[in-house]
């Protein structure tokens, strides 16, 4: 028997999802390449595995999301991906539709998932952490360093974010971030709006990405002297909306799975 999977997006921010209950799949970082390789295998940002067990461990009450980037690495949270994770919970009848709470290893986090299709995450603090500088094609963005789980570089510009060459990592100072860095090149477009562009660490330029989000509304609100709000954040995947409050954020936006199926055994045997 083959492996079950299921593939969603978040505003074309996608995802394989693995249904792991017991934690008996052998998940290695090669198997997590071939499963994202567009050409080789489903394709995807990222996999989700879905664990039984709201700490990573087998057992115990809940669902936790082991999430891996698309080349194979860990990584500590994905905010697209708990909205992804939570609609597919609700759809297989798993979860009853509405307000519970998923196991990530940046801790819990709470969810709403909604009857119209769409799904808020509660994301936590997004914690402003000083300044620094990304460096594309030679040119310099200042920008905030902005932990919200994972770590983050927030560039406002008044350039046009068409124009910038993501094909390859931004640069950036090894000493601030040591283990890479999500960055992301946010554009104000209105009193309560603001456009972006993302690249991670670990998958590269992606349509989408919930905490980058998240990131792009905070570095937003204080380019406009402000530290809380509600913003709307357009990613060229589509809309998502952002709470930004003293204490917590909530990131709010559709959330699809598009298919299901069974992977074949010889290929998972030969990834």
């Amino acid at each position: 028997m083959g492996v079950r999977f299921a593939k969603g997006h978040g505003t074309e921010n996608d995802f394989v999802l693995l249904p792991d209950p017991d934690g008996l799949l052998d998940l290695t970082a090669s198997r997590v390449r071939a499963l994202c390789d567009r050409r080789r295998g489903i394709g995807a940002d990222g996999v989700l595995r879905m664990l039984h067990g709201s700490d990573g461990r087998p057992g115990g009450d809940g669902w936790f999301m082991d999430y891996r980037n698309a080349d194979g690495s860990v990584a500590e949270m994905c905010g697209n991906g708990v909205r992804v994770f939570a609609r597919y919970l609700v759809d297989a009848g798993l979860v009853p539709a509405g307000e519970f709470v998923i196991g990530t290893r940046n801790g819990p986090r709470a969810v709403m998932v909604s009857s119209a299709g769409e799904v808020t995450v509660d994301m936590g603090s997004a914690v402003v952490q000083g300044s620094s500088t990304a460096i594309v094609a030679g040119r310099a963005f200042p920008g905030l360093v902005i932990d919200v789980g994972n770590p983050h570089l927030a560039c406002v510009t008044d350039g046009q974010l068409s124009d910038l060459d993501l094909t390859v990592p931004p640069g950036h100072d090894p000493v601030v971030f040591p283990d890479g860095v999500n960055v992301e090149f946010v554009r104000i477009t209105g009193a309560d709006a603001t456009a972006m562009r993302v690249h991670e660490r670990g998958v590269g330029e992606t349509r989408s990405c919930g905490t980058g989000t998240v990131a792009a509304a905070v570095a937003a609100l204080w380019a406009g002297g402000r530290s809380t709000g509600e913003l709307s954040v357009d990613t060229r995947g589509g809309r998502l909306r952002v709470e930004v409050e003293a204490s917590t954020t909530r990131l709010t936006g559709p959330a699809v799975i598009v298919a299901a199926g069974e992977l074949s055994d010889d290929w998972w045997q030969e990834s």
